[in-house]
């Protein structure tokens, strides 16, 4: 079950509130009626009214307005599991997330624009199978192999430099990752699309990308940043405090290693394309994906999910409907039998 418009429940704090004034007010009226005389006289002179029937209007009415907040809110029920067939092929996005993708040499930094890359991309998938890595100094698991777009989106949102507590740019830890990934004896098509400015700390990023051609992934690497390079701001609260400077206390400049990327790329049979231009990146990846070989393969999903807003407004206005022949007045059947024991 899932709830289309949850933000209603809060509507459903105004039912305590009502009992409470209901429950106020009978005081007040008995308050009323004692000041005014005797109880039991009272009731003589009102023998018609009864004391069970403003109750019984109360939850009527509360039953009838639970029955339109959940209206508003629309329960949807999945009616059962099916198991659905696809044809496509996994792809694993690997973000870079070291400092340096903080530099802004790319509007509005290497990591946005990395972002709105993978996010243009998932866009254009329809049914191929997606996981996420993010990697600095080592690589992070941030979203499992899935068909779920809309989760891959809010993971990517997620993704920040300090997702990953060990600095500096380990491409190798982030191929090796990825491979985990990929079932090895599965026959569907590995694709990994690494994002990154290609500066590499670490050593051995060409022998994992040649690994990884033997378990049959290909790589596509996009390189985002430029070849003249930018500082990398440290912000604190959104405004730029200080720029990372090295051992020797000197200002950090970082640069775009499009060689370094470009040679992981070809260690697969891939290919290398810059990331400053989201449609070329967009058409890139396209044209890739048409030419690589699609594999059927089975997920099971929730489906006819159904919205169910209907019974629960149904429901409220028979109640409504009900309460216009709801007098406070004394049922006469009712009171032959005196189920509440009213007294004559």
């Amino acid at each position: 079950m899932e709830l289309d418009e949850s933000k209603y429940l809060y509507l459903l704090f105004i039912v305590p509130i009502l009992v409470l004034l209901f429950l106020y007010n009978q005081y007040w009226k008995r308050r009323k009626q004692r000041e005014f005389g005797d109880l039991d006289l009272i009731k003589q002179l009102s023998p018609e009214k009864s004391a069970f029937k403003p109750i019984f209007k109360l939850v009527v009415m509360l039953l009838a307005l639970v029955g339109l907040i959940l209206g508003l809110v629309n329960p949807k029920i999945g009616t059962k599991m099916e198991t659905v067939k696809r044809e496509g092929i996994d792809i694993v996005f690997a973000m870079d997330v070291s400092k340096s993708m903080l530099a802004e040499d790319v509007v509005p930094s290497r990591l946005e624009k990395s972002k709105q890359i993978v996010s243009q991309l998932i866009n254009q998938l329809g049914n191929d199978r997606i996981g996420i890595v993010a990697y600095a100094g080592s690589a992070f698991p941030v979203l499992p192999i899935t068909t779920d777009y809309s989760v891959a989106k809010m993971f990517l949102q997620s993704i920040n430099t300090d997702i990953v507590s060990s600095q500096g740019t380990s491409l190798d830890e982030a191929i090796k990752l990825a491979a985990t990934y990929f079932e090895e004896k599965s026959k569907t098509s590995k694709l990994l699309i690494m994002i990154s400015d290609g500066e590499d700390h670490s050593e051995g990023a060409e022998s994992a990308a040649e690994e990884a051609n033997k378990l049959g992934m290909k790589i596509i690497t996009i390189g985002v940043g430029t070849e003249k390079g930018s500082t990398i701001p440290l912000r604190v609260n959104g405004v730029i405090e200080s720029f990372k400077r090295d051992n020797n206390n000197e200002v950090v400049i970082t640069k775009l290693n499009k060689e370094g990327l470009t040679s992981i790329a070809k260690a697969t049979k891939g290919g290398y394309v810059s990331g400053n231009n989201t449609k070329e990146v967009i058409d890139y990846v396209k044209n890739a994906l048409d030419n690589i070989q699609k594999t059927e393969f089975e997920s099971t999903q929730m489906a006819d999910f159904q919205s169910q807003f209907q019974w629960f407004l149904g429901f409220a206005f028979a109640l409504l409907f009900l309460d216009v022949f709801l007098l406070e007045r004394k049922t006469k059947w009712v009171k032959k039998l005196n189920l509440f024991n009213e007294k004559e």
